[in-house]
């Protein structure tokens, strides 16, 4: 094994270790000079635009230099060695553009360039310079070599300082998010208010896989709750005493991913992490997440040792994963990972019956958390927000009642108080008025005969997506014949267009 080879082994092992970035520059340099000769070498990081001198050696190196920057945009040659990832031997004038204002090296000299690079991401660049004999393929080439192991050596720092710094981050974004979603109240009793079916099927099946180590895959429209059921899922679970993070993949520049996601996964070692919105995903982050699940490990770039992480993944989306999987929008596998267990949570539209227990709950944690009100609802502004369509689910809601509260100090909320469209849904109506229907049987609210028989064909209507004839129609669920159900519709006046 020649010298140099053997230097650059030691170098690359040095370089897994993010805490050796200043030993493996000063290596780099050290160990270059041995083998291509140059009067001044210069390792830059790139910010932004912006080159700046991390480490310098050789005859010409001053105090000065190692503090100094320059604009990538002023440096055609540099952009293109980076752009391209080749490594160039130069001759040109705008090279020494490197060193305005610090050096005044001669137009035209000799100059390598080397890019510094991760994946497509642009890192910095390591240059070499003299005044005379230009440099031969051997020589650039092998100043590609230490830029590779330069490379590693930063990227792998840079990922290092973004655990750092993010690990603190994310510890305290766990107690904000835990206390935002629960207000100090455990999930699950926030989510068992009201008697909805769907609700009740969708926290028994919360309930089920909670023990398990199962990765959940949580369903539904955009503020039905989704983040809270994640929540509940992990305080039912063993890992309650561990961190529940969340990363947004929707909010989440494609760029970003990785290292988010990276992250994350560091930060929740022993808890669980909930991806939202993980149809946003870029499809390289998705094969990377798919990487993770399958081996239950990280692999740092530049490290020969895996990190093996235990995190319990929980998705939501409110996308249909399986039309963008057909699309190729979304991988297949990734898929089958993450809905192992589905849960779908309904939207507010399908739980109308729940909306006055909802609000009442809605208000109590307005009062305890700011010390203002009480608040109490009228009946009918209970019947106005039974009627809305909800297209923003729950967190709508909870906008609204904020709203409410802030135009009502204490004391009644009326429907005029509450700032809800003046258009509402016919099919939110009728689910309101038939759960009215139902509690009849108690003596309560009784209708007069002609108007429960329009709503419950209404609801029949609803519930059949205005179906009339043949299996799962109207008629077969009335148990009635088409023909006396459309003499009824025609009596009260009702056209299929209205549901």
């Amino acid at each position: 094994m020649d010298n140099h080879t053997h230097q650059l082994q030691r170098l690359a092992e040095l370089a897994s270790h993010p805490g050796a970035l200043d030993a493996v520059f000063e290596g780099t340099l050290h160990s270059l000079c041995s083998h291509i000769p140059f009067e001044l070498a210069a390792l830059y990081e790139l910010n932004g635009d912006t080159l700046r001198v991390r480490a310098a050696s050789g005859s010409l190196a001053s105090q000065s230099l190692k503090k100094h920057e320059v604009s990538l945009s002023r440096l055609p040659a540099v952009g293109a060695a980076l752009k391209e990832h080749r490594v160039v031997a130069v001759n040109d004038p705008s090279s020494a553009g490197l060193y305005d204002g610090v050096l005044a090296l001669p137009a035209g000299h000799p100059c390598i360039i080397v890019p510094l690079f991760v994946g497509d991401r642009p890192l910095g660049i390591l240059a070499l310079d003299r005044s005379a004999d230009n440099y031969d393929e051997a020589a650039t080439a092998l100043a590609g070599l230490y830029g590779q192991v330069v490379s590693i050596a930063l990227a792998y720092a840079q990922q290092a300082e973004l655990l750092s710094t993010a690990h603190g981050q994310l510890q305290q974004h766990n107690a904000l998010l835990s206390q935002e979603l629960s207000g100090g109240v455990p999930a699950i009793d926030q989510l068992t208010v009201g008697t909805s079916t769907a609700m009740i099927e969708a926290i028994r099946l919360a309930q089920q896989v909670a023990p398990s180590d199962a990765p959940v895959l949580v369903r539904g429209e955009t503020g039905t709750g989704k983040e809270l059921f994640a929540q509940a899922i992990h305080e039912l679970s063993p890992r309650s005493n561990k961190p529940f993070l969340k990363l947004n993949c929707a909010a989440t520049p494609e760029a970003r991913q990785h290292s988010e996601l990276f992250s994350r996964f560091i930060a929740a070692d022993g808890g669980t992490l909930l991806l939202e919105d993980i149809a946003d995903l870029s499809l390289a982050t998705q094969a990377e997440l798919v990487a993770i699940l399958e081996q239950g490990q990280l692999s740092p770039i530049g490290s020969d040792s895996p990190l093996r992480v235990n995190v319990r993944v929980i998705a939501s989306t409110h996308s249909n994963l399986q039309e963008a999987v057909q699309s190729g929008r979304f991988r297949e596998d990734l898929y089958l990972r993450i809905a192992v267990f589905p849960i779908p949570v309904p939207a507010l539209t399908e739980r109308t019956n729940d909306i006055g227990l909802l609000a009442e709950a809605i208000l109590a944690g307005f009062r305890l958390r700011t010390g203002r009100g009480p608040w109490s609802l009228a009946a009918n502004a209970v019947t106005a927000m039974q009627a809305c369509a909800w297209p923003g689910n729950v967190r709508q809601l909870v906008n609204v009642l904020e709203r409410a509260t802030i135009v009502v100090s204490t004391g009644l909320i009326g429907p005029e108080d509450l700032g809800l469209p003046q258009t509402s849904d016919p099919a939110a109506a009728v689910r309101a008025m038939s759960s009215r229907i139902q509690q009849s049987a108690n003596g309560t609210d009784i209708l007069p005969w002609r108007d429960a028989e329009r709503r419950h064909l209404m609801a029949a209507l609803h519930a059949t997506g205005g179906k009339i004839y043949g299996n799962d129609g109207a008629a077969q669920l009335l148990d009635l014949k088409p023909t006396t159900l459309q003499s009824k519709l025609k009596k009260h006046g009702i056209d299929r267009s209205m549901v």
